[in-house]
């Protein structure tokens, strides 16, 4: 029988190694990526020695569907009604059936409290059926950004642990997560997540180089943080060369796509080193984002 994935005691070796890694060390495997399905849902983050089957600990629904696609419609319509409720129903027969959108979408209502109560575990295992699912060969297409999603929240999860549950903060497994998601999907949280790890020594030995290139990879797909975190590194020359200009350009980049009070952090952070730079960095900078931007926009033609 093939072991669980988020087996608490099981070494991960799936593919998309990290290759900054030295051979033979841990392979690759991640705080959110937003994934749309139909309609305007959104899909964006363990076992003890086997995968837990989530549905178990929910009601199973009254309505019977011909199949899990036609339920996993049932509860898309029923969630962009405001039903909710209903919707949790329908996607708690889909998930019985394995489908991965609606394992992921639930995972997400439980850990926000979004239309059932806010349940951390619950959401825990309803992520890790995805990543158990997933075979060596990876997912289709179709379910690659919901399997990258899910195991970005994972490594959440393992990264904090969930108080009052067998789910322990594990800084070495959330590595594993993250790793995952980062090198086999190239998802930008997770890439983010994963540069924090190695900027902070957190279940990784701290290297600053591979910090800057996965907030690198992470920034060029526009990723406000990572665009922020980045210069910060590159303005400090904090175990890399110091690059101002081009540091000032990703904190300008991250200031222009802060959002709110949760991105105060970085309008903080690009005020200061504004404020320090002088004239010839701060015009560098200015036509260095003008580049990018333009870059930015044709690849996505």
């Amino acid at each position: 029988m093939r072991m669980s994935r988020t087996d608490l005691s099981r070494p991960m070796r799936p593919a998309g190694a990290d290759p900054g890694r030295p051979e033979g060390r841990r392979l690759a495997s991640i705080a959110l990526a937003a994934f749309v399905l139909a309609g305007g849902m959104m899909l964006p983050v363990v076992q003890q020695s086997h995968a837990l089957d989530a549905a178990a600990r929910t009601p199973v629904p009254s309505q019977s569907y011909r199949s899990a696609r036609e339920a996993l419609r049932s509860g898309v319509r029923d969630y962009n009604a405001g039903d909710k409720e209903g919707a949790a129903r329908a996607l708690e027969y889909a998930a019985g059936q394995g489908h991965a959108l609606a394992l992921w979408k639930l995972g997400r209502m439980y850990a926000e409290g979004d239309g059932v109560p806010h349940d951390d575990l619950k959401a825990f295992e309803f992520f890790s059926r995805i990543a158990d699912d997933t075979t060596d060969d990876g997912p289709d297409a179709q379910n690659s950004g919901v399997v990258a999603s899910a195991f970005t929240a994972l490594g959440a999860y393992f990264l904090d642990g969930i108080k009052g549950t067998y789910v322990r903060p594990n800084p070495e497994r959330a590595y594993d997560m993250f790793n995952y998601a980062a090198s086999y999907f190239g998802d930008p949280n997770a890439q983010y997540n994963l540069a924090r790890l190695y900027l902070d020594g957190t279940g990784v030995e701290a290297d600053p180089r591979q910090a800057a290139r996965w907030f690198n990879l992470a920034a060029e797909k526009g990723h406000a943080p990572a665009q922020a975190l980045l210069g910060q590194l590159l303005i400090n020359g904090q175990g890399i060369p110091a690059q101002r200009s081009r540091g000032l350009m990703w904190l300008s980049l991250a200031r222009e796509a802060a959002q709110g009070r949760k991105d105060d952090w970085i309008v903080a952070l690009y005020d200061k080193a504004w404020n320090q730079a002088n004239e010839n960095d701060r015009a560098e900078a200015q036509m260095q984002a003008q580049s990018q931007v333009t870059g930015s926009a044709k690849r996505r033609r």
